[in-house]
């Protein structure tokens, strides 16, 4: 079986405020849209994806981050026949096929029948029974009941021999309705273990990730490992290594202990992360004071020649090259101007020289050794209080381990200004409307902290604020798992600019 069939055209009124800027496929579980868990799960399938609310989304979505090969149709007519007819067409005569609801995530214990699997022609077509979640409808005894089941519920998952199986199929109504009138046989195949998020109460139990994509993380006992799970995952944990190595030579001490390289083993740290702690000021500029020393530390340890092809690639370059993927996408990007949260900024689009000349002015003498991520997130408190600096992100722009020292600050600035952490997390409110955005971001409670910042590093206000804005910019496709969030740290970013150019 080469060709799958993707049912991606619902509304999914159901997730409420989730699918109010993006269509249902898109949002994001464990760290990727829904329908890229089938994308990941069978990446060498051609895929066929249906598409009506918020199509042109899923369509600059599809183009900008997708890798498998696929065919977007835009359903004709409404509910779940919806564009199947359409789509079917696209599946050569005689090949088999699976047909499948987006909003399924099917588990990694999933195997297709032995027909199907193989390059063989299949005698037999297929429909899923759920068993771990109640459907609308149930198989029983080889009839479509329309009975809400979870033992038995029909889960929206179909292998056909061929496609002449969904002639006659109308454009509009209910697909499993069309089915029963049609008595056509199936064979049951178990989904145990499927998730499906039709609801929004399903989804808000979901944990909250703080791991990116390609990183896994699992604790045994009083250590934690960190292994990637794909070649930039990779690529980061040697590089990460690389500057836990280096910081240990240079005795900082404000880090976990390092037991293995590869994988990464470390000490688990007892505690939590800074944003997650409810301090009063004493106790936020306690421990301001002693994560602005040990940075200051860190950067006195070691310092190396300055590079201005990495400060180019890295306050510029890189987010130029990350905003042109997503220009096609986010709403408003070809304005020249964009109003956010009230204001009126200019589109960087139409200002990337000016913004490239403030850039320049940004003068290095020397590089020295940075943590080069140093967020509320990458940092932890101990029982006892004490901060604990982890997750370095190992390079700057084309240089390893040494960077500029205000990418530090600037992005300590992103935490306790920018509110990046509480954003990391989706906790924030994105509408767009046809006059611009309105972007609210949960706040991290320490806004009151920024005079202190700027009075114990000494760092220039303007500069900062400018490394902060390009940061917003820069992290549109670093968040590409979730469309809201590369919206807004656009949006967040022309906001931020717009108050420094």
């Amino acid at each position: 079986m080469d060709y799958i069939i993707v049912q991606a055209g619902g509304k999914g009124s159901r997730l409420k405020n989730l699918t109010k800027n993006r269509p249902k496929p898109l949002v994001p579980v464990e760290n990727r849209p829904m329908l890229f868990h089938l994308f990941r799960k069978y990446p060498d399938k051609k895929f066929v994806v249906i598409a009506d609310y918020k199509k042109e989304v899923l369509r600059e979505y599809l183009e900008a981050f997708s890798d498998v090969k696929y065919l977007m149709v835009e359903a004709r007519g409404s509910g779940t026949c919806a564009g199947i007819r359409q789509a079917a067409e696209l599946i050569p005569e005689g090949r088999p096929f699976m047909l499948v609801w987006s909003d399924l995530i099917l588990p990694e214990t999933f195997c297709l029948p032995r027909e199907y699997a193989q390059d063989t022609a299949p005698e037999r077509d297929y429909i899923g029974i759920s068993e771990t979640f109640s459907c609308r409808w149930s198989f029983i005894d080889g009839e479509f009941v329309e009975k809400p089941s979870r033992e038995n519920g029909v889960a929206g998952f179909f292998l056909f021999t061929d496609k002449k199986k969904l002639e006659g199929v109308p454009d509009s109504g209910e697909l499993v309705r069309w089915m029963q009138q049609e008595h056509r046989q199936y064979k049951e195949i178990s989904l145990a273990g499927t998730r499906e998020f039709g609801l929004l109460e399903e989804y808000e139990k979901l944990p909250v990730e703080k791991c990116r994509p390609f990183n896994r993380i699992t604790i045994e006992g009083d250590v934690l490992i960190k292994e990637a799970v794909d070649d930039q995952g990779e690529k980061l944990s040697r590089r990460e290594s690389a500057w836990y190595a280096r910081a240990e030579e240079k005795q900082i001490q404000i880090l976990p202990k390092v037991y293995a390289m590869q994988p990464l083993k470390m000490e688990y740290i007892k505690g939590r992360n800074i944003y997650e702690c409810h301090l009063d000021y004493k106790g936020k500029k306690r421990v301001l004071e002693k994560l602005v020393s040990s940075l200051k530390e860190l950067h006195a340890s070691e310092q190396a020649a300055a590079d201005p092809f990495s400060m180019k690639e890295a306050y510029f370059n890189k987010t130029i090259d990350r905003l042109k993927k997503v220009e096609d996408l986010v709403p408003f990007a070809r304005d020249r101007e964009v109003t956010v949260n009230g204001r009126r900024c200019r589109n960087v689009f139409y200002h990337k020289r000016e913004l490239e000349k403030r850039i320049e002015e940004l003068h290095c003498s020397s590089f020295c050794l940075i943590h080069g991520d140093c967020t509320f997130s990458n940092m932890m408190l101990r029982e006892n209080g004490d901060p604990v600096l982890i997750d370095p992100r190992g390079y700057f722009g084309y240089t390893e381990i040494f960077g500029d020292a205000r990418y530090d600050w600037a992005k300590m600035y992103y935490s306790i200004v920018g509110n990046y952490d509480r954003f990391n997390l989706r906790d924030f409110d994105l509408d767009i409307s046809e006059d611009g955005a309105e972007l609210k971001i949960a706040s991290n409670r320490w806004e009151d902290m920024e005079e202190d910042f700027f009075e114990l590093t000494g760092a220039s206000r303007e500069e900062i604020k400018l490394i902060h804005a390009v940061i917003w910019l820069s992290l549109t496709t670093y968040a590409w798992h979730d469309y809201d969030s590369v919206c807004g740290a656009f949006y967040n970013g022309l906001y931020h600019l717009e108050e420094i150019l």
